[in-house]
C-alpha cells in the first residue's frame, strides 16, 4: 500500500543530515556541559556554537535564546515566569481562542490563581482583531501572548501590529512560534516581541528539544530550579545531541527556505484547487487570510472528520482532523468554533499539513481518494 505523510504540523521525521549529526554527538560528545574539564569544556562549546546558529537565524545575540524540552515548556515558562515576574505591575493577560492548548492551558491555570485572562475575538479567517486588542489592553496588562502561525489553520497573525499596540501600554509580548520557526523567514525586530518560543521536532529535529528567545531574560521567573543551568532560567544538564541536532536543522532550513516555500506553495494550490473543483461543499478554511503554504485546513458539509481520517489512514494517507475524540465524543476544534465555522461544516475538518517528503503524485493520490471518500461519509 502506498504511505503518504501529511501530518507535519504534528511532527516531522529527522531530517538525515541531521540524525548524522546525533548519532555522531552520542559517540564523540557525551560530557556534562557543566563539568570543568575537557570533556565538559568540549559540550560547552558544541552548545554554545549552535545557540549562535539559532540566534543568528532570528537576528538576536546568542546571549537572548534558551534551550528546554520544546515549545510546551517554553511556553509555560514565558507566561508564567512573566506572570510571576510582574505581577507587582499588574495580574492582565492577554491571549487568542485560537492559540495552542500550551498557551491556553497555562492561561487558565494563572486565571485560577487570581488572575485576569481576556481572549480575543478573531475575524473568519482566524485573525486576531486589533481594535479590540487595543481596548483590552490597561495599564495592569502585563504580557499579551499570540501565536505567530496557527497550528491549525496555518493563518499568520500581524505580530508586529499587536507587539507596537501592546507597548504603547507598557506590556510584553510573545509569540509562539513553534509552526512559523524554519518555515517562513523572520527577525525578532521585524516582529517586535519580547518572547517567542520554538521547538525542534516541527523542523526535522529530534523531539524533546526546543528553546525560547528572550529580549530581557531577567523578566522571568524561571519554571524549574536546582542546576542553575541556562543562566539559571531552566535548571536540568542539557541534552547536547538533540541541541546540536537541532542547530543543524536549523542551518538546513535558512540554506532550503525560500525554496521550500515556493514548493509547498504550488503544492498547497494544486491540493486545494482539486478539492474545490471535486468536492462542491468543501469549504477551505483561512483561504483570506495570510497563510503557511505547507497547511490546508478544509471541511466538508454533513461529514465527520474522524471518518475521513480513517477512511484515509485505510488508503496509507496520514492527515489530522480538525476534531478531537474526547471520552467517546467528538468535538469540534477549537479553533474552528472561534473563527464561527457553520455547524454545518464545524465536525468535518481535516488538516493536510505538507513537509520536505510531499510530492505531486501523493496530492493527486489524495485528490483521487477522497471524493468518493466525502461521498460515503455524508451524514444523512
Amino acid at each position: 500500500m502506498r504511505q503518504i505523510y501529511l501530518d507535519h504540523n504534528a511532527t516531522t521525521p529527522v531530517h538525515p543530515e541531521v540524525r548524522d549529526v546525533l548519532m555522531a554527538c552520542y559517540e564523540n560528545d557525551f560530557g556534562n556541559p557543566s563539568s570543568v574539564h575537557r570533556y565538559g569544556r568540549r559540550t560547552r562549546v558544541q552548545i554554545d556554537r549552535a545557540r549562535d546558529t539559532i540566534a543568528a537565524m532570528l537576528g538576536v545575540s546568542g546571549s537572548s535564546i534558551f534551550f528546554c524540552s520544546g515549545g510546551t515548556e517554553a511556553n509555560n515558562t514565558i507566561i508564567k515566569g512573566v506572570a510571576s515576574a510582574h505581577q507587582d505591575r499588574g495580574r492582565h493577560i492577554i491571549t487568542s481562542p485560537t492559540e495552542h492548548p500550551a498557551v491556553l492551558d497555562t492561561c487558565a491555570y494563572l486565571a485560577q490563581q487570581g488572575f485576569e485572562v481576556t481572549y480575543l475575538p478573531v475575524d473568519e479567517a482566524g485573525v486576531v482583531d486589533l481594535q479590540a486588542l487595543e481596548e483590552a489592553l490597561t495599564n495592569e496588562t502585563t504580557l499579551v501572548s499570540v501565536m505567530h502561525a496557527n497550528n491549525e489553520t496555518g493563518v499568520i497573525q500581524p505580530i508586529a501590529d499587536i507587539a507596537r499596540l501592546a507597548h504603547q501600554r507598557g506590556a510584553l509580548v510573545h509569540t509562539d512560534a513553534v509552526q512559523s520557526f524554519g518555515k517562513l523567514p523572520f527577525h525578532i525586530d521585524a516582529l517586535e516581541v519580547d518572547f517567542l518560543s520554538f521547538s525542534g521536532h516541527k523542523l526535522y529535529a529530534p523531539k524533546g528539544i526546543g528553546g525560547w528567545y528572550a529580549r530581557t531574560p531577567t523578566a522571568l521567573q524561571p519554571l524549574l530550579h536546582g542546576g542553575h543551568q541556562e543562566r539559571g532560567l531552566r535548571s536540568g544538564t542539557e541534552s547536547v545531541p538533540s541541541i546540536m541536532a537541532l542547530s543543524k536543522a536549523c542551518e538546513i532550513a535558512v540554506r532550503d527556505m525560500q525554496a521550500e516555500w515556493e514548493r509547498l506553495q504550488q503544492l498547497q494550490q494544486r491540493l486545494e484547487h482539486g478539492i474545490l473543483e471535486s468536492v462542491p461543499s468543501a469549504r477551505i478554511q483561512s483561504a483570506t487570510a495570510s497563510r503557511l503554504p505547507s497547511t490546508t485546513n478544509v471541511a466538508f458539509a454533513e461529514v465527520e472528520g474522524e471518518t475521513l481520517l480513517m477512511s484515509l489512514d485505510l488508503q496509507g494517507v496520514a492527515i489530522s482532523t480538525g476534531s478531537a475524540c474526547s471520552s467517546g465524543s467528538l468535538e469540534p476544534s477549537h479553533v474552528l468554533k472561534a473563527m464561527a465555522v457553520p455547524e454545518t461544516h464545524l465536525y468535518g475538518a481535516l488538516r493536510l499539513s505538507m513537509g520536505r517528503s510531499t510530492t505531486p503524485d501523493d496530492i493527486d493520490y489524495v485528490l483521487e481518494c477522497l471524493p468518493d471518500m466525502v461521498k460515503h461519509a455524508r451524514v444523512d
